[in-house]
């Protein structure tokens, strides 16, 4: 059972078909859950919001998009803290201050790695399409 929408109403759903993949009922209920909830959703996560738009959904299914999308570039998987993984696009940059102590993460969009990314790109003859930058240390209420 396929369920096509229309084109460009979703990137992800884009990014698939211009892959080759089917855009099936249950493989659209992950996207959507991805586009509407945005990032540092863990598959958990997904699955649970998901089955709220196909009651059906499978963890497998669920694993194997998470899998597909990271595989075809457009998410990545980040670790924060203890658990497992949490995806997020890998598109642009990604940045985070992590509590090694409570876990608390806390994400900012102040990206000063410009002009490093462009001397890296220069000196390894290296395209630059993302990044993810990553702080450890204490939180305020940990210190």
């Amino acid at each position: 059972m396929t369920d096509e929408p229309k084109p460009g109403t979703s990137w992800l759903a884009d990014s698939l078909r211009q892959a080759g993949y089917k855009l099936t009922a249950p493989r659209l209920a992950v996207l959507r859950v991805l586009e509407a909830e945005g990032e540092h959703l863990s598959p958990a996560e997904v699955l649970e919001r998901g089955r709220a738009i196909y009651p059906t959904l499978s963890r497998a299914t669920v694993y194997r998009t998470l899998e597909l999308l990271t595989g075809l570039g457009v998410i990545r998987p980040i670790y924060l803290g203890d658990g497992g993984p949490c995806f997020t696009y890998a598109r642009g940059g990604h940045h985070h201050l992590v509590c090694s102590a409570c876990g608390a993460v806390i994400e900012f969009n102040e990206c000063v790695v410009g002009e490093l990314a462009q001397t890296l790109s220069d000196q390894f003859g290296f395209q630059i399409k993302s990044h993810l930058l990553e702080f450890y240390g204490l939180c305020g209420d940990c210190q």
